[in-house]
């Protein structure tokens, strides 16, 4: 770990007001929420941008742009997208980084069924799909472009995936593996102490010394503090991550989180000190003993 505890928040994602009520949507409520989570202590600010009127997720590179730089004229800060629904699911991320607003951009590198544990009303139920050859494309434009990719990583299959392709594309910044648990849906591990030892020893065989953090999707990442900062990762917080119809605002979750940080006698990384952290990487692995993987 850095000397500082990174810190994101999510702040909205694609559930929209009818599963998280306490949502900013509009580019001014997006700008305002991320400013004002960087002040509780977030560093990094993940978006997606939205129409308002129409209540519906929107791929538009105008209205991320306005988002970003909106946030970053007032605090310092990593501010990145979401990426788009098909057919080019980076199609805006590309515009972007041809813009130069690109320090970091989701690249994930599988595809998952989000299916909920319970049949509650308006639980949402869907793939979360990622070809191949989208993949193939985000790693391209990442090292092109020199982007950083956070990597959300819903089962360990997805981690072995993400180390074939940092092997095809050497040139791709390093990534972030952010791990992901939930209450609420049926993927991956549930957020127990075996997990976060299973999760360990695939990213050490795997990813060794590539930066790690933990948050997920319908669940409270506090509760997941202290097995996170035992295993050296970072954490994630904000409304897209948090069961639904949660009624605490995303600067309040950011404080909360802060503050369970202090508590425990550590400091919380501001928006350089990432940076300078993740220049520091390599994706290389080194090769162990009798090890024939293709590189």
């Amino acid at each position: 770990m850095t000397h500082g505890v990174w810190l994101e928040v999510a702040l909205n994602g694609p559930w929209g007001r009818a599963l998280q009520p306490l949502s900013p949507l509009s580019v001014a409520e997006i700008v305002a929420d991320g400013v004002a989570c960087v002040h509780e202590g977030a560093a990094i600010v993940h978006v997606h941008a939205w129409d308002p009127d129409a209540g519906v997720q929107i791929d538009c590179a105008d209205t991320y742009a306005r988002i970003i730089e909106g946030i970053r004229e007032q605090v310092d800060a990593i501010v990145y997208p979401t990426i788009a629904a098909e057919p080019d699911r980076y199609a805006v991320i590309e515009q972007l980084a041809r813009r130069g607003l690109l320090e970091w951009s989701v690249l994930d590198p599988g595809s998952v069924n989000m299916d909920p544990l319970t049949d509650r009303p308006g639980a949402a139920r869907f793939v979360y799909a990622n070809a191949p050859d989208s993949i193939g494309r985000g790693f391209e434009l990442a090292a092109r472009w020199g982007f950083h990719p956070p990597f959300a990583i819903y089962e360990p299959g997805f981690v072995r995936a993400a180390r074939a392709w940092l092997n095809r594309f050497p040139a791709c910044p390093p990534p972030v593996f952010r791990l992901m648990f939930s209450t609420e849906y049926a993927f991956g591990f549930p957020p127990a102490p075996y997990a976060f030892e299973a999760w360990r020893r695939l990213l050490e065989d795997l990813a060794p010394g590539l930066p790690v953090m933990v948050s997920g999707i319908g669940v409270d990442s506090l509760g997941l503090l202290p097995e996170a900062l035992a295993m050296g990762a970072h954490v994630r917080v904000g409304l897209e991550d948090m069961p639904t119809g949660c009624g605490i605002s995303n600067p309040m979750l950011t404080r909360r989180m802060a503050d369970a940080i202090a508590m425990r006698g550590l400091a919380l990384a501001p928006a350089a000190e990432v940076r300078a952290a993740m220049a520091g990487l390599s994706t290389a692995r080194p090769a162990a003993h009798g090890d024939c993987a293709a590189s």
